[in-house]
């Protein structure tokens, strides 16, 4: 049996033994995805939906907790230093703590870490502990995000295996507008009802028990540690086939040591494409966590209400799946390093404009462009960045480079305060525009084209 694709490549179930009676297959290939393989999905989707509204929701709620708690700008760059440590700790840590222990009990460790911290931090009246367990909250958020890749690429038939990607994080991102909308609603029904938001992201506990349910290890991951049996049981229960893995085992290639992959970053041949995506990561990735998580509490500076600052970003947040949307439409267009070029100019000049203006309509609109703009090239970014790499030190480059990207996030908080300070409103979001403009002429000088290529020409 065998299902053409649209690029003209193929997938096979595989040919029935003769012996056996079994199908011969590469796991999940040329089976439709359908039933208890189909639930599978779903659950990661909610998973990845209280995920993101655990991680969008503080830049929200920061207004209210400071005028609750009379808390500085200081002390909100404090929440969200500790914030992106834990995200830099749970990026850097949660692909090998995956491969050690196994993807489907990583991911549901993740879930209960942000949902219960989550809760935590709702309950608290200590800025140490809402500090911390908001640490512990990015820990559980990045350490999901960077498992969950690789648990539904390793999940998933080839030939659909993009959509359900596309799917889960068209889902997740529905979040950042909604938790926008209940922020909107909540908040101002009194001075401390920023707590049941909090509360609420305690619900991720409901995809982690369908998951304790349902979810089953990656037969990728199982067959990788010699448990082929299992892997073969995993894959005939989520697709009713009797599966044969004995070819596809044949195939796992040998594990290269973790320093060897992070040397080989830097050797002669990667050391300009690493360096390269380092500057882009450290330059694009702040800015556009300081438009996300700091806007509202700008906003409310420059003498907003609350109210009002939850109307515009609840409006700007929408900007956040149109981003997603954006990246499709121009992705594969100019070798993939001239639309990323393109868009981060945008948002470099939206940015700008952005730190112009002085009515809410207009800062409104503005903040609406740089959000949609800046969602835009950092997915494109994550595809640039996995196809710079060979399959050995993909993974690992990746996560190198978020986990640093986040750790830039977490060292430039304490200047947001200072630039504030010195140069006000348009001087935070003049710095925006200048991190946004500083990588595109060296990536037009210097950047490879990837988009059209497969992996291996790259290589």
């Amino acid at each position: 049996m065998q299902y053409e694709l649209n690029d003209n490549t193929a997938c096979h179930l595989g040919d029935k033994s003769g012996e056996t009676g079994r199908f011969v297959n590469n796991y999940f290939d040329g089976i439709p995805v359908r039933g208890i393989h189909a639930l599978l999905f779903f659950i990661i989707m909610a998973a990845y939906f209280f995920e993101q509204f655990d991680n969008w929701n503080f830049g929200f709620l920061a207004p209210a907790l400071s005028q609750s708690w009379g808390l500085k700008p200081t002390d909100i760059a404090t929440i969200m230093f500790w914030y992106f440590i834990g995200m830099t700790s749970g990026g850097f840590l949660g692909g090998v703590i995956s491969d050690l222990i196994g993807r489907r009990p990583t991911f549901l460790i993740s879930i209960v870490v942000f949902s219960v911290s989550s809760v935590i931090t709702g309950f608290t009246d200590s800025f140490v502990i809402f500090t911390l367990f908001r640490a512990l909250t990015g820990f559980g958020v990045f350490c999901m995000m960077v498992t969950s890749q690789a648990y539904i690429a390793e999940m998933a038939p080839c030939e659909s295996r993009g959509m359900w990607q596309g799917r889960v994080a068209a889902i997740g991102f529905c979040a950042v507008p909604f938790v926008a909308l209940a922020c909107r609603m909540v908040v101002p029904m009194a001075e401390e009802a920023w707590r049941w938001i909090f509360y609420a992201g305690g619900l991720g506990l409901v995809p982690f028990l369908l998951g304790l349910r349902y979810l089953k290890e990656s037969p990728r991951w199982l067959v990788a540690h010699g448990r082929i049996k299992e892997a073969e049981e995993v894959v005939t229960y989520m697709t009713g086939k009797d599966i044969d893995l004995s070819e596809a085992a044949k195939k796992v290639p040998p594990k290269i040591a973790f320093m060897d992959v992070l040397i080989g970053m830097f050797t002669r041949k990667y050391i300009g494409r690493t360096l390269l995506l380092i500057f882009i990561f450290v330059t694009t990735v702040p800015a556009g966590f300081l438009v996300a998580n700091w806007t509202p509490q700008l906003l409310k500076m420059l003498g907003f209400s609350v109210k009002d600052t939850l109307t515009a970003m609840t409006i700007i947040s929408i900007g956040v799946p149109l981003g997603c949307f954006l990246n499709s439409v121009v992705a594969d267009k100019g070798g993939r390093k001239i639309p990323l070029a393109i868009l981060i100019v945008f948002a470099s000049i939206t940015a700008f404009t952005f730190g112009g203006m002085k009515s809410l309509t207009m800062l409104t609109i503005a903040g609406f462009l740089v959000t949609v703009f800046n969602m835009a090239l950092s997915f494109l970014l994550f595809s640039y960045t996995a196809e710079s790499y060979p399959t050995r030190m993909r993974n690992t480059a990746t996560g190198f480079h978020n986990g640093l990207a986040r750790l830039s996030v977490s060292g430039s908080q304490f200047f947001i305060p200072m630039i504030h300070g010195a140069y006000g409103f348009t001087g935070i979001f003049t710095a925006v525009g200048i991190l946004f403009f500083l990588p595109v002429i060296p990536l037009l000088i210097w950047g490879r084209r990837t988009g059209g290529k497969s992996l291996e020409e790259i290589e």
